[in-house]
């Protein structure tokens, strides 16, 4: 066995790429078709809760038309994709404080039961969109008796 001598800045590069880690987790950058950073990027709020008849999906979209909201299943992966464009009456070029993100927003659910698209409703109001999910059929188990010859 070789003996080392102790380095207690050894480390640091490693501390160093396990912050940039945490970091990157948290903070997720988001890149547009050309892989640029987009400023605009936003992902809208969602509350999921079960009720006696399915699971409901209620998504803050404030400021985004309904002809802009796009809901797609596919794969039991459903998807609310849309985008919310700045109001040309507010476009200007010397803001004080810009706050409110415009730009595509694309939030991804994963079903856990094969769930019919079409039995999936959606209501859009006031800036919030409320997903119905019906609960599905439970597949019932059936009995065969297999005579052995």
């Amino acid at each position: 066995m070789a003996i080392s001598k102790w380095d207690p800045l050894r480390n640091i590069a490693t501390l160093q790429d396990r912050i940039n880690t945490l970091f990157d987790d948290s903070f997720p950058c988001r890149t547009d078709e050309d892989g640029q950073v987009s400023l605009c990027a936003w992902t809208p709020g969602v509350d999921i809760f079960e009720t006696e008849q399915g699971v409901v999906i209620a998504a803050d979209l404030p400021g985004v038309n309904k002809e802009d909201v796009l809901l797609e299943v596919k794969d039991n992966v459903l998807t609310i994709s849309g985008e919310r464009s700045v109001d040309p009456v507010y476009q200007a070029t010397n803001y004080y404080r810009r706050e409110r993100i415009c730009g595509k927003f694309q939030r991804t659910f994963t079903l856990h039961a094969m769930v019919l698209p079409e039995a999936i409703k959606a209501k859009f109001k006031n800036g919030v969109l409320v997903v119905e999910i019906p609960k599905p059929e439970e597949d019932t188990s059936r009995q065969i008796s297999v005579d052995i010859e």
